[in-house]
C-alpha cells in the first residue's frame, strides 16, 4: 500500500478468509477426484452454494487494493504470470505424469491479473469518476451479465448470439463451447465488473474513510494468509495432492 495510508487490516483478513475458504472447497473436491471418495464430491457440491460469496469477497478486496497499489499494472502482470504458470502445469505437465481432468484455463489468477492490468490502465478515468455512480453501474452490469456463460444476459431476457459459443477462443470473456472444461474458471465478464466495483470502493480506502473497525487487527493468521494469497493459491494444490498421496499410501498399508 502507498505510504501515508493506514493499513486496513480488515482487507487482509477478508482476503485471507476467502483464500482459506477456496482451499477447503478444493480439498473436498480432491478427496473425490484423487482418492475416489464420493463424500468428497458431495461436500464439494453442497458448498458450491457459498462459492459466489467468497469469490466476491476475494475479488472486491483485490479491487480495493488496486486503488492503493503503487503500480497496479505491474502487480497484474505478476499475477497473470502466475495464472499462466498454473495453466502450464495443469494442462501440460500434470497430464504427462498421468493426472488428467484438472486442467485450468483462465482461473482466478488469470482473471485477477487481467483485471488489475485493465484497471491500472483505466485508473486516471476511474479517479476522475464519481465513486458511488461507478459502484452502482458496476453492480448492475455484474448481475446483468452473471449468466453470460449460459448464453443469456439480463436474467434471461436477452439471448446471446450462438456464434459467440462455437469455439473456446473467447473463454476469457465468458464465451465457450460445450467442449470447454476448466477445473477453475473466472471469466472477465462478469467478474471484471466486481473487481471495478472494488476499485471504486477503494476511493474511501485511499482517503482513509473506512469505518474505524477496518483499521483494527483481529486475526494475524488471516492477515498473513491475505498478504500471501498469491503464493498460497499457487502452492495449495501441490500440497493437497501430496496430502492425498500420503493418505493413499496409508490406505494401502492399513
Amino acid at each position: 500500500m502507498r505510504d501515508g495510508i493506514r493499513r486496513i487490516f480488515l482487507l487482509d483478513e477478508l482476503r485471507g478468509f476467502a483464500i482459506i475458504c477456496m482451499i477447503i472447497h478444493h480439498m473436498f473436491y480432491d478427496f473425490g477426484f484423487v482418492l475416489g471418495y464420493q463424500w468428497g464430491f458431495d461436500i464439494f457440491n453442497a458448498l458450491c452454494v457459498f462459492q459466489p460469496f467468497f469469490w466476491a469477497v476475494f475479488i472486491i478486496t483485490s479491487g480495493i487494493c488496486s486503488r492503493l497499489s503503487r503500480n497496479t499494472v505491474k502487480r497484474g502482470a505478476i499475477v497473470l504470470g502466475g495464472g499462466l504458470a498454473v495453466t502450464l502445469v495443469t494442462s501440460v505437465i500434470m497430464p504427462l505424469i498421468g493426472i488428467t481432468g484438472a486442467e485450468i484455463y483462465f482461473g482466478i489468477l488469470s482473471c485477477l491479473g487481467c483485471c488489475m492490468i485493465i484497471t491500472g490502465c483505466a485508473m486516471p478515468i476511474i479517479e476522475k469518476s464519481n465513486e458511488k455512480f461507478g459502484m452502482l453501474v458496476c453492480a448492475v452490469l455484474f448481475f446483468a451479465t452473471y449468466n453470460i456463460s449460459s448464453r443469456n444476459i439480463l436474467f434471461g431476457l436477452i439471448k446471446m448470439p450462438d456464434f459467440l459459443y462455437r469455439n473456446n477462443y473467447l473463454c476469457p470473456l465468458g464465451f465457450y463451447s460445450s467442449s470447454f472444461h476448466s477445473a477453475d474458471y473466472f471469466a472477465l465478464i462478469p467478474w471484471m465488473f466486481m473487481f471495478l466495483l472494488g476499485a471504486f470502493l477503494g476511493k474511501y480506502a485511499k482517503d482513509g474513510a473506512f469505518p474505524a473497525g477496518a483499521y483494527k487487527s483481529r486475526s494475524v493468521l488471516l492477515q498473513k494468509a491475505g498478504k500471501s494469497s498469491l503464493w498460497i493459491y499457487l502452492l495449495h494444490q501441490p500440497v493437497l495432492y501430496a496430502l492425498m498421496y500420503l493418505i493413499s499410501i496409508f490406505r494401502m498399508i492399513f
